[in-house]
């Protein structure tokens, strides 16, 4: 707990002091040029087309990836490039990503040692587009990794789950065919991300992706979605985009797994239980989305599965199983000179629990607020509640969520040096009103070495509290390490 807040005390005062830096080479204070970095592309083939306000620049991130979103190609990879056919571009990346974990104690006889060095993964991500013509294109990914800390370490000292969930894996990542059906309809069908809301921290109306959250905190959400096969319509008029969707395959989050630092229990959990494909399971959402000048709003509405699974006794044993929820939210941006304000609403229903409470309603609410006024910085709050209808206090030993009132609040700042090839970004995540339900923050630098290399360095601290994901991973506390080359 000092380590904790030594370190907590330290990179409050790096950040604070980033934000004083005088920076003469940097005295733009362009409202589009400082929030340019926060968007996020959506993979749409056209947007609606409003007036060409500041708004307009900013929001037009919040969307899909776009095609084309890497560092500039270097020579070599233009020769590569060329020598493909001119429908057909690849692109990717490769990583080495290592932790150093220097807070545990000595484990228990028979238990894994995550002390020392925790993770030294070799990644790759590679993906094809091919655009067939002007209105018809599609995406073809495929990533994995390997860790090679078991093999140094000794398989022998790790559970299965863990070898199987953390040692190793090859999966498609986003698998689609997109295009115009008429000049106001659009067509996406596979496996894609869709974003909704406007936090960049806390999850209140974005609940299509799941999540990979195997290490909790040590990247950010936008990195963490899980692509999911749907077929996507989109409708335009005017400022308004309407999308309809049905979701065919059921997804659940990436969790740690017994064995892992990050697991909460000290026993493998119930089997799982997860819906299968069939046309009775499959997932339906609807949302609109309207860009005005100075604001923008959505609102949303779905038929989904919940990712996180509740565990219910049977007559003989217990399992995981994944509740139906139904939900509509709506968000909302508001642009003012150096002020970006944002605020997210959701009603679920149909939430379960690991304990006989039944099915639960829940309203999450969020507010939040950006500033750019400082030079190459951006610094950011949100604040969310979860409120819980009909609360029974048995709830309290839940894992997720328990409370009456479930309080997150997270800052961040944000800031670019020299010519915006050093980012530093600085993370607290509180839950509970002072951290007592559990506290992480991250400090992060990001170097551009090259035009396609970045070295990415940081540190991630924890403090364990009432809530069961926090309960026991105060000691988690890691340096991290990535470097990352792009073709």
């Amino acid at each position: 707990m000092a380590c904790n807040c030594r370190i907590f005390c330290l990179s409050l005062a790096v950040a604070c002091f980033c934000l004083l830096i005088p920076d003469a080479l940097h005295a733009a204070d362009d409202l589009d040029d400082v929030l340019s970095g926060f968007d996020e592309a959506e993979d749409v083939t056209r947007q609606p087309a409003p007036d060409n306000t500041e708004l307009d620049t900013i929001m037009s991130g919040f969307e899909d990836t776009p095609l084309s979103s890497q560092p500039a190609d270097t020579d070599w990879q233009n020769a590569a490039q060329s020598a493909l056919p001119p429908w057909l571009d690849i692109n990717g990346n490769i990583s080495l990503s290592s932790s150093l974990n220097f807070a545990h104690n000595a484990p228990e006889p028979g238990m894994s040692d995550h002390r020392g060095v925790s993770k030294l993964k070799l990644g790759a991500d590679i993906y094809a587009d091919i655009k067939f013509n002007a209105a018809w294109q599609s995406r073809f990914e495929l990533k994995g990794f390997y860790d090679l800390v078991y093999d140094m370490e000794g398989r022998d000292n790790y559970t299965d789950q863990v070898l199987d969930e953390y040692g190793k894996e090859l999966e498609l990542g986003e698998v689609w065919l997109q295009g115009r059906i008429s000049d106001n309809v659009d067509l996406k069908t596979g496996r894609q991300i869709v974003v909704w809301g406007k936090s960049d921290n806390i999850r209140i109306t974005d609940i299509l992706n799941p999540l990979d959250n195997r290490e909790l905190g040590l990247v950010d959400i936008k990195d963490l979605r899980l692509p999911v096969a749907m077929t996507k319509m989109d409708y335009y008029t005017g400022p308004w985009n309407i999308s309809a969707m049905v979701i065919h395959e059921f997804r659940k989050s990436k969790i740690p797994v017994y064995g892992s630092d990050y697991y909460p229990g000290s026993s493998p959990p119930p089997s799982d239980d997860k819906p299968g494909f069939s046309l009775a399971n499959q997932e339906y959402a609807l949302a609109a989305n309207g860009i005005f000048r100075g604001w923008d709003i959505s609102f949303y509405g779905a038929r989904v599965f919940d990712d996180i699974a509740h565990v219910e006794q049977k007559t003989y044993s217990r399992a995981r199983k994944y509740s139906r929820l139904g939900m509509v939210g709506s968000a909302l941006n508001i642009a003012r000179g150096n002020w970006l304000l944002k605020s997210e609403a959701a009603f679920l229903d149909g939430i379960r629990y690991s304990l006989p409470v039944g099915e639960k309603s829940r309203l999450d609410v969020l507010l939040g607020a950006e500033y750019t006024g400082i030079s190459e910085t951006v610094i950011s709050m949100e604040v969310a509640d979860r409120h819980i209808f009909s609360f029974d206090r048995r709830l309290k030993d839940a894992p997720i969520y328990g409370r009456r009132d479930d309080l997150q609040t997270a800052l961040r700042v944000n800031r670019d040096f020299q010519n915006d090839t050093l980012k530093l970004t600085w993370l607290l995540s509180l839950f509970g009103i002072r951290g007592e339900n559990g506290l992480l923050q991250r400090l992060t630098l990001e170097y551009e070495l090259t035009a396609d290399t970045n070295i990415t360095a940081g540190i991630v601290t924890y403090q364990s509290g009432d809530n069961a994901l926090f309960r026991t991973i105060g000691d988690n506390d890691r340096i991290f390490l990535e470097v990352r080359t792009y073709f």
